[in-house]
């Protein structure tokens, strides 16, 4: 009896000695949790980077008259913000370094006149009916320049009309480009104008001659592919 005590205690023994202490049986859960953990962690440190980078991108320095690259599925056209409206010239280049108008089209186009875009809700196919209301939730103070008149090329901002905005706040992001002088003359000192095509006005001629609805929303999608700084 001694003998086969003995030798159970000596087994018992045995066992005990193989099995971790502290619940070892789950380290590869902990292991595994452990991986994903880093693996989130380094996404929210990308992502932070990421976020950032285009923070400091939109509170870098603007120049004086920036010149911006704006890529349509038409065509590229250059374009000059004035240095007279700098809270309109300095709200472009802000959105545009967000991407703002990426993946936006021109809703309004009206060969003879002028051709417009920057409307978020243009994004939304659903949203066809809302064409033209959309924007950033604010507006800008006019900064009607005598001088600046909307000739062949010139950009303009949109706004609501006078009854409802007496002061002719500018939308927060919709903007125009003037295709026609002559069908946009009547315009000047009610709008502010904000900058000009330096290049690519025949973009904006073929832009204005394609086949739309009775609105103006071209039947074939006229996108903005991205709007860059290059000086």
């Amino acid at each position: 009896m001694n003998t086969r005590f003995i030798i159970a205690l000596m087994i018992m023994g045995t066992i005990l000695t193989g099995c971790p202490k502290g619940g070892g049986g789950r380290k590869p859960v902990d292991k595994e949790t452990d991986s994903a953990a880093v693996v989130q962690t380094n996404v929210d440190q990308a992502s932070q980077s990421a976020d950032e980078a285009a923070a400091k991108a939109v509170k870098r320095a603007i120049a004086e008259e920036p010149v911006l690259d704006m890529v349509t599925s038409m065509g590229s056209i250059r374009i000059k913000l004035y240095k007279e409206t700098p809270q309109h010239r300095d709200n472009f280049v802000k959105l545009a370094r967000r991407g703002y108008y990426n993946g936006l089209l021109f809703h309004r186009v009206i060969n003879g006149f002028m051709i417009q875009a920057g409307d978020p809700f243009t994004r939304d196919t659903t949203k066809v009916e809302l064409y033209g209301s959309g924007g950033p939730n604010y507006t800008i103070p006019a900064e009607i320049v005598p001088g600046l008149t909307h000739k062949k090329g010139a950009i303009a901002a949109a706004r609501r009309g006078d009854s409802v905005n007496p002061e002719r706040a500018s939308s927060g992001s919709q903007f125009y480009i003037v295709q026609d002088e002559e069908g946009c003359k009547h315009l000047d000192g009610q709008y502010t104008v904000f900058g000009e095509v330096i290049d690519g006005l025949n973009v904006v001629d073929n832009i204005a001659e394609v086949e739309t609805n009775p609105r103006g929303l071209p039947l074939y999608p006229i996108k903005i592919i991205s709007i860059k700084e290059i000086k």
